[in-house]
């Protein structure tokens, strides 16, 4: 049995760190469009994106949040650009428990990127509305997905298959049965 496949929209922001200046507006109204009420205050800590900034050297680099994740990451690795080393820390879109980076600062709470989705909803983020340099870009495409309830069925088929080999059908169907009965 194979699945179907069905197509799915990918919201993303694209990021050319060629064409960032740094000039961190894309912080300042993500705050602003997140805080409560909406535009009351702005507090770039509470921004679901962040500029890596190294002015001296003209290093800038929009980092958007992601998922967040419990457990910190094995990986440490080192970028080189323009002689700078940075940690691979600095360009994570994770928050995790070992850095303070996209977590909302009075309680701590993990904080993600959610394309400011609001109703009514926006043609495109905030932070790329208001980046005037044109180095955040607004990008949905489509992509092939299995089909999840499909999937769903074909697991359990071959999780019965594999018990009925090993147990029997009928071993199955009496066990079934006695469950039933309990509900």
């Amino acid at each position: 049995m194979t699945a179907k496949k069905k197509t799915k929209i990918i919201k993303t922001i694209k990021v050319d760190v060629d064409l960032c200046n740094g000039c961190r507006t894309c912080e300042l109204i993500c705050s602003a469009f997140h805080a409560v009420p909406r535009y009351s205050s702005n507090n770039p800590e509470r921004s679901r994106i962040r500029v890596i900034r190294d002015p001296l050297r003209g290093v800038f680099i929009p980092v958007y949040a992601g998922q967040y994740t419990p457990a910190e990451c094995t990986g440490r690795d080192k970028y080189i650009i323009d002689g700078k080393e940075y940690d691979e820390c600095a360009f994570c879109r994770a928050s995790c428990p070992s850095r303070g980076l996209f977590k909302e600062p009075d309680s701590g709470l993990p904080l993600k990127c959610d394309m400011c989705e609001s109703d009514p909803s926006l043609a495109e983020p905030m932070c790329v509305q208001w980046c005037l340099p044109d180095a955040l870009t607004y990008e949905e495409r489509e992509v092939e997905v299995e089909d999840e309830a499909e999937n769903e069925q074909e697991d359990v088929e071959i999780g019965l298959e594999s018990l009925a080999d090993k147990y029997g059908w009928q071993k199955i169907l009496d066990t079934v049965a006695r469950m039933s009965k309990k509900d």
